[in-house]
């Protein structure tokens, strides 16, 4: 195992994550974004998990409303409809604050939901996690859990949790699959310090394709 957590690679990304989550059967989860994760999530509804009494979250999200085709929760309800609805699900858009109220409203969520058991994640091919994008000054935030992001590169303004927060969980899981991943993954394993890199967690597992891993 390297610092920067244990490596599987495996031959199909989305089946690997749907067979690990349902063997960890998490209480709470932070949920992701994003093509990968969308893969992920209907592997997932495929085995037809059970997520009564779970509580759900989100690592970051668009600061757009549900039904908007960019929405991360909005894409979680369309793979995930069943076991979403089963569940205690915590979106961070709320349309009836500011986005800099919003931080603050989901930092004092997550603050008092305590540890959660399973945080989902991908990474970008520019290294970015989350929202948590190379040169971005929400990377050296060490007091909130989460912060407005964003910039011109990428559409509409957005919340992501920080690093502090990630720190907390209990299982953090990386899911890398393509070979546009290739280099980011690849620098990340020779220790570069992209944002990926710095996510530590109790435990870090990622899941990634030969593709990905070369």
């Amino acid at each position: 195992m390297s610092l920067f957590g244990e490596l599987r690679t495996v031959d199909d990304v989305p089946a690997a994550f749907a067979a690990l989550l349902i063997a960890q059967a998490p209480r709470s989860i932070a949920l992701s974004g994003g093509g990968t994760a969308e893969r992920c999530y209907t592997a997932l509804a495929g085995r037809q998990p059970d997520w009564s009494g779970v509580e759900v979250y989100y690592g970051d999200e668009r600061w757009v409303p549900l039904d908007d085709p960019d929405s991360n929760a909005g894409m979680v309800h369309r793979t995930l409809a069943g076991p979403v609805g089963a569940a205690t699900e915590h979106p961070m858009f709320d349309g009836s604050l500011t986005i800099d109220e919003g931080a603050a409203a989901y930092g004092r969520l997550l603050r008092d939901a305590g540890p959660v058991d399973f945080v989902h994640v991908g990474m970008g091919p520019d290294g970015h996690t989350c929202s948590l994008f190379p040169g971005s000054p929400q990377l050296d935030e060490q007091h909130h859990r989460v912060v407005p992001a964003g910039d011109d590169k990428h559409p509409h303004p957005r919340l992501t949790v920080t690093y502090p927060w990630l720190e907390t969980a209990r299982l953090v899981v990386f899911t890398v699959a393509g070979a546009e991943k290739r280099d980011a993954l690849t620098r990340v394993r020779a220790g570069e310090q992209l944002p990926a890199a710095r996510v530590r967690a109790h435990r870090v597992v990622w899941l990634a394709d030969p593709a990905a891993t070369g």
